[in-house]
């Protein structure tokens, strides 16, 4: 365990900006609006705060002030932000981010969820968090070997937790957070107490039964996956087929690779149709510059290639084991994947908590933290 200070060189901030400044613009059709990808003027209006208004040493500066560390495991280095709650008796909880994000989208849940008596909060809702960044992704970088997938990361937590001295602890994640957390509770059933998601995919089986009586608003959720899967799931598709090709574009362009990221947060989020205001602009690019300064664009993309086959199975039915612990599961109304309960109930025999919300999308710890933090205290008071 080696302690971590983001140290972003200055030459790389300079050529950042350069390459902005630098950037060959494609045309764009009248009016389409973003019906076919990120607007021209939009993007240039965005990378233009990126390279004169945007202050990453701020950002660099908030994050730095979480401890953070550095250590081996099964031969990939693992960067991860350990906070220890003041309460002695907090529950360790293990917090795993997903696709386009990163440790810092935890920055504003951190401080409630260690310390609710500094937060209005309850102390007896304390956690000691651990918060890693996943193989390949940010400060846990360069990515040294294939095979990282969900099975083999949730392993790797389990070491890490372990490594911590943390005997019982919870799991806590969104987007691959959520898969990832899932499966750390079947490979770890006699240290993980529970496990809370906000993000959960449920397939139909096959069975015509399942599909018997469902309503109009879970009816509308299978159309909405089947949505997803006609017209919002393309960068998906190529991350999981050819990681490689797509990474020397977005590896190469600042502008490209923030295109790429944006529109995930326009299209995933509770805004009406751009990323602000549901995510600002600073914490977007905050995303992206992390993503950038530490050139993991395209080690990310290898988590979906690792996972294709996996997510085929799901998709195409296949019941996945049970999870031991107890689950729960915080619903955002705009996230892109919304689950059906009765699909939910089948896969996890074990679901005691859910909890539909009226607003918020994919980003839950950056859109609505209050939300996710009171769903998160709320689901482990049943387990602690």
């Amino acid at each position: 365990m080696r302690p971590f200070k983001i140290e972003i060189p200055q030459a790389d901030i300079d050529d950042l900006k350069s390459r902005i400044a630098a950037t060959r613009w494609t045309g764009e059709l009248p009016g389409v609006g973003w019906r076919r990808g990120v607007p021209l003027g939009w993007l240039k209006d965005l990378a233009g705060y990126w390279r004169d208004g945007y202050d990453w040493r701020a950002a660099e500066s908030r994050l730095n002030e979480i401890p953070q560390f550095t250590t081996e495991i099964d031969g990939q280095t693992v960067h991860f932000m350990h906070v220890r709650s003041p309460e002695r008796d907090a529950l360790p909880l293990i917090l795993t981010h997903g696709w386009p994000g990163s440790v810092a989208e935890f920055e504003r849940v951190v401080g409630p969820l260690t310390d609710p008596r500094a937060h209005g909060g309850d102390p007896a809702d304390a956690f000691h968090l651990v918060i890693p960044s996943l193989p390949g992704y940010g400060f846990s970088s360069p990515l040294r070997e294939t095979g990282w997938d969900v099975p083999r990361i949730a392993a790797a937590w389990a070491e890490l937790m372990d490594r911590l001295g943390y005997d019982a602890y919870g799991a806590q994640g969104g987007d691959a957070g959520s898969p990832i957390s899932l499966q750390l509770g079947r490979q770890d059933p006699g240290h993980v107490l529970g496990v809370h998601v906000n993000m959960l995919m449920t397939f139909p089986s096959g069975d015509p039964a399942e599909m018997a009586g469902l309503s109009e608003a879970d009816q509308a959720r299978l159309g909405a996956l089947a949505r997803f899967d006609a017209e919002m799931s393309a960068y998906m598709k190529v991350m999981a087929t050819r990681p490689q090709t797509l990474a020397y574009a977005l590896h190469d362009s600042p502008v490209g690779q923030l295109a790429w990221i944006a529109e995930k947060y326009a299209e995933w989020t509770d805004n009406g149709g751009a990323p602000e205001p549901a995510v600002d602009r600073d914490t977007l690019l905050t995303q992206a510059s992390v993503y950038w300064f530490t050139g993991t664009i395209g080690s990310s993309a290898h988590f979906y290639y690792e996972g294709a086959a996996a997510v085929a199975q799901a998709a195409s039915g296949v019941v996945p084991p049970p999870v031991p612990a107890p689950v729960g599961v915080a619903v955002f109304p705009h996230d892109i994947f919304l689950p059906v309960r009765r699909f939910a109930d089948r896969d996890l025999p074990s679901l005691t908590h859910w909890t539909e919300f009226d607003s918020g999308g994919h980003f839950a710890a950056l859109e609505r933290p209050d939300a996710l933090v009171d769903d998160v205290r709320a689901f482990f008071r049943t387990v602690r």
